[in-house]
């Protein structure tokens, strides 16, 4: 009985602590769920209108030539990793497929630095400062590469 009544409260706590964790990340009612990076610049920035709708577009863009070159170099370390099993390596294939690799990590470092051009050049004079703190606090911040930027300050 005290081994049941153990697991009973232990799946009691499991299910009030997934409900907790379920509330919190989907958001309360009305709220949209977690953020994204394009809600922080959007917000941060202050888009007008017209400013929200290229913005829109130049994101859209964005993601899918970032999903594109993302699936390239998957594809290309997919085949590079297969070659840890075989019997005999080929460097001049190895070489060719990390080649490969650094090319594609080029398009996407380059894809990344003309989005940002692109977004900068959407901004007027005081968005586009404001830009450059967000930008320059993202490159000096540390931490891995891939997060998502700080959430925006509160003004109080």
């Amino acid at each position: 009985m005290k081994k049941n009544l153990l697991l009973y409260i232990l799946l009691v706590f499991l299910i009030v602590v997934n409900g907790f964790f379920l509330f919190n990340y989907l958001g309360r009612p009305g709220a949209k769920g977690p953020k994204g990076p394009d809600d922080f610049i959007v917000k941060q920035l202050k888009f007008d209108e017209s400013q929200m709708d290229q913005f829109k577009t130049i994101s859209d863009a964005h993601r899918r030539k970032m999903n594109t070159i993302s699936g390239d170099i998957k594809k290309q370390k997919d085949v590079l990793f297969s070659k840890i099993s075989t019997e005999t390596l080929n460097k001049q294939e190895i070489d060719s497929v990390t080649s490969l690799i650094g090319m594609k990590q080029y398009q996407l470092e380059t894809e990344v630095f003309y989005n940002l051009r692109a977004i900068h050049e959407l901004c007027n004079d005081e968005q586009k400062k404001r830009f450059n703190d967000i930008i320059k606090n993202a490159r000096h911040g540390g931490g891995n590469p891939n997060q998502m930027p700080p959430p925006p300050a509160k003004n109080d």
